[in-house]
């Protein structure tokens, strides 16, 4: 295992694209969280906006960026051959998967580190100008406060789930498009139907069985009851996804010639 995660470790910095990609996610995130603050008023107490999902927003975005280095990563060595050294290195097929994901997932989770911090410290200067204040309500926004750090933590690893869904989908399939163009049907679309759907019943099950609506719960801090699914609940919706994604990418792997 060591030489597999040594390998592809080596290919993740040689590769010339993975991190760049992470870069991108990061700078993304911070921006469009940073926008949305900047565009969010709070005129008077109880306006009823979440200060932290807000600060958070840019996640949305850049969750499409994490979607596609990761699949990057293994169709980009179908795409050029590499995937024949790969497997003549690593003989045994799911040791070297299982080596992938965990770089990956070392990788995503340092980005989606800074992609956090970066957007909670915009929200944190950017907020209390437009009247997110003491006055209304709302502390200045610290990792101290428990729903914070929460929902802080549940980001990271919302993204890092969000690269492992996109690496299953990718092994399996094999090819580049369509294995980002699944992975961002399951992200966004089921919102989209959830909005054009009128029975409020099958709404919350819609969205508490989305990848994406489910797992970004994790961010809510205001309101928890009133939440078509628990934080960590809905975080545990996504790694299902992920798990299922994975569990049929090793089967795939296992059983085909290459």
């Amino acid at each position: 295992m060591r030489n597999a995660l040594h390998a592809e470790w080596t290919k993740l910095r040689a590769g010339g694209g993975m991190v760049p990609l992470l870069l991108l996610a990061v700078v993304l995130t911070a921006a469009v969280s940073a926008g949305t603050a900047a565009a969010v008023r709070c005129p008077a107490p109880g306006c009823g906006e979440d200060d932290v999902r807000l600060s958070l927003s840019g996640i949305v975005v850049g969750q499409a960026v994490v979607a596609v280095a990761a699949v990057l990563t293994v169709t980009g060595e179908y795409a050029t051959g590499m995937i024949h050294t790969t497997f003549t290195a690593v003989p045994r097929r799911l040791t070297a998967f299982t080596a992938k994901a965990a770089v990956l997932s070392a990788a995503v989770q340092a980005a989606a580190t800074l992609a956090v911090l970066a957007s909670l410290l915009a929200g944190r200067y950017v907020l209390p100008g437009n009247g997110f204040t003491a006055e209304n309500g709302y502390a200045p926004l610290s990792l101290g406060d428990g729903p914070t750090l929460r929902a802080a933590v549940g980001s990271v690893l919302y993204l890092t789930l969000i690269a492992l869904l996109s690496l299953g989908v990718a092994t399996t399939v094999r090819e580049g498009a369509t294995a980002i163009g699944i992975v961002l049907g399951l992200l966004y679309l089921f919102p989209v139907v959830g909005q054009v759907v009128h029975d409020p019943d099958l709404q919350r099950l819609l969205q508490q069985l989305s990848p994406m609506s489910a797992g970004l719960a994790v961010q809510s801090t205001t309101d928890p009851d009133r939440l078509p699914i628990g934080p960590w609940e809905g975080l545990g919706v996504l790694t299902a996804w992920t798990g299922a994604a994975l569990l049929a990418g090793g089967v795939v792997l296992r059983r085909r010639d290459v």
